[in-house]
C-alpha cells in the first residue's frame, strides 16, 4: 500500500486522496514575484483542495547570478531576495484548518540548467552579520556555478553531490502582519528543512481567509543548517498537490514523510527553535497519538531525532522528528 493512503493528508483532508484539477502557475501567469509573505497582495490564483499546482519558481537570487564573476554586492540588493510564487488561494480554508502541500517532483529548469552558490559579505553561519556584530573583516565574495540534473550536482571534478531537492521556503499568510520572505516562524517561511522535498507533506496553519500559500526558493541540495548562507539555488519546475484539513488546531508547521513525523520551530537562539520544535512534538504526541506527556518527553530523549534547517536566517529553524513506527506501536 502506498504510504500516502494512510497519511494524515489522504485520511483527514476534505479530498481524501482524490487528486482534483491540474494548474499551471508559469514565470508569465505569475507575473509579479513576492519578497513578503502576508495578506495584502493580489492573489494568483484558487484551488480546490486536491488539486495540484505545476509551479515554475525562479532562484533565490531573481536569476541576477549569470556568471562566476558577478559579484552579490553589486548584482543583489538586501532584502529582495528569495522571490516567492503566490499567493494561491485554497476555496474554504479558513482561520483555524491546516493545508497540506504534498510536494510531488522537482526537475530543474532550462535547457542547461545551473545552480549557484555565493558566500555574501556578513551573510552566514562563521562570519559576524547584521545579528551577530564582529569587527572582524567580512568574508571575501565567491560565486559558484554549479551543473546539475536529476542524476546530480556537479560541484566540481573532484566531488558529484547527489541531487536531492526540496523547497526552501513555503508559507501560508499570517493573520495581520506581512513578513520578508527571507524569515521563518510559525507561519512556515525560509525554514531551509533539507527533508521538505519530493515525498514529503507539510501542514501549515490557515491564519488568513483562503489561506493564501506562497512557495519558492528551491535547493538542489542543501547540507544542514546552509552555513555559508547558500544551497545550491536554482529555478524548478515543482509540482505540489494541496489539501485543506478542517479544525485541527496546530501552532507551527509540521511535516510527514514515509518514515517520520517532524515539528518545525524558527527562532533565535539555535536552542529556543529546538525548544519549540520538541515542545510541539511532545504535545502532537500527547494530544493524538495517547501519550502521556512526560513519558513522550522522556522517550524522544532517547529516539527523537534533530534535523538543522537554516542557521544563517534572520531566525534559525529546527526539526524535531520522531519514527512513526513508534507510534503505531502505541496505538
Amino acid at each position: 500500500m502506498n504510504w500516502l493512503d494512510q497519511s494524515i493528508m489522504y485520511t483527514r483532508g476534505v479530498a481524501r486522496g482524490k487528486v482534483g484539477a491540474t494548474h499551471s502557475l508559469t514565470e508569465e501567469r505569475q507575473g509579479t514575484f513576492h519578497y513578503t509573505i502576508g495578506p495584502y497582495s493580489t492573489p494568483v490564483m484558487e484551488v480546490q483542495p486536491g488539486d495540484r499546482i505545476v509551479v515554475e519558481t525562479r532562484d533565490a537570487f531573481d536569476k541576477k547570478i549569470q556568471t562566476e564573476q558577478d559579484k552579490p554586492t553589486e548584482k543583489l540588493r538586501m532584502p529582495w531576495l528569495n522571490p516567492q510564487n503566490g499567493p494561491i488561494m485554497i476555496d474554504g480554508a479558513e482561520k483555524g484548518d491546516v493545508v497540506a502541500v504534498h510536494i510531488e517532483s522537482m526537475l530543474p529548469r532550462g535547457e542547461n540548467p545551473r545552480g549557484t552558490c555565493c558566500l555574501i559579505p556578513r551573510f552566514g553561519a562563521l562570519t559576524g552579520t547584521d545579528y551577530t556584530a564582529t569587527l572582524n573583516d567580512p568574508l571575501p565574495e565567491i560565486t559558484r556555478k554549479i551543473d546539475l540534473d536529476e542524476e546530480g550536482v556537479y560541484w566540481s571534478k573532484r566531488v558529484q553531490l547527489p541531487y536531492r531537492p526540496h523547497i526552501g521556503t513555503l508559507s501560508l499568510s499570517p493573520e495581520i502582519d506581512s513578513i520578508n520572505s527571507l524569515t521563518p516562524d510559525n507561519h512556515g517561511g525560509n525554514m531551509d528543512v533539507p527533508d521538505m522535498g519530493p515525498g514529503s507533506i507539510t501542514y501549515l496553519p490557515v491564519r488568513s481567509p483562503g489561506a493564501r500559500l506562497f512557495i519558492g526558493d528551491a535547493h538542489a541540495c542543501q547540507g544542514d543548517g546552509e552555513v555559508c548562507g547558500t544551497a545550491v539555488e536554482y529555478a524548478s519546475v515543482t509540482t505540489i498537490q494541496v489539501e485543506l484539513i478542517k479544525g485541527w488546531d496546530i501552532v507551527w508547521p509540521r511535516l510527514e514523510t514515509s518514515e517520520l513525523l517532524m515539528t518545525i520551530g524558527s527562532a533565535r537562539p539555535l536552542e529556543d527553535a529546538t525548544r519549540i520544535a520538541y515542545h510541539e512534538l511532545v504535545l502532537w504526541m500527547e494530544k493524538e497519538y495517547g501519550f502521556d506527556r512526560w513519558d513522550a518527553y522522556m522517550m524522544l530523549s532517547q529516539c527523537g531525532k534533530v534535523r538543522l534547517g537554516n542557521f544563517v536566517d534572520p531566525k534559525y529553524s529546527v526539526g524535531a522528528a520522531i519514527s512513526k513506527h513508534y507510534l503505531a506501536s502505541a496505538a
